[in-house]
């Protein structure tokens, strides 16, 4: 899957998360599979709301309002400068040099208006700039 493919998993499948069955093989999550995909009568995904939720639980969640690197965390995704390089591809994000704050933002804007165009609903706080 995708690393942006994981990002939407993570937050549009956060409330309807079910227990995965004990006995799948290990390999069918390795295997790629679609993101979730909002479709026309599907209610739309309060993104902010998800993320607050998510961060009281973990005790605060960085400052995953701006940060993609504390985004990630926050998802349990991996935040690795590898891993952000493939986001930045995913999303042709090139906006200064990888790991650079300047592509930093731009990759977390990116993925804020990204979820929005799939379907979630992203306050302003999560836009940025």
């Amino acid at each position: 899957m995708s690393i942006f493919g994981s990002i939407m998993g993570k937050i549009f499948g956060h409330k309807a998360d079910a227990p995965a069955p004990s006995s799948a093989p290990a390999e069918a999550e390795a295997a790629p599979a679609a993101a979730p995909a909002p479709t026309a009568d599907a209610t739309p995904v309060d993104v902010g709301a998800v993320l607050s939720e998510m961060a009281s639980m973990k005790g605060g969640g960085g400052n995953y309002q701006t940060s993609i690197v504390d985004l990630l965390k926050l998802l349990d995704l991996d935040s690795s400068l590898d891993a952000r390089k493939q986001l930045a591809d995913e999303l042709d994000v090139h906006a200064g040099e990888p790991g650079t704050a300047e592509q930093n933002i731009a990759l977390h804007q990116a993925v804020m208006a990204k979820l929005a165009e799939n379907g979630g609903v992203v306050p302003d706080s999560l836009r940025g700039g």
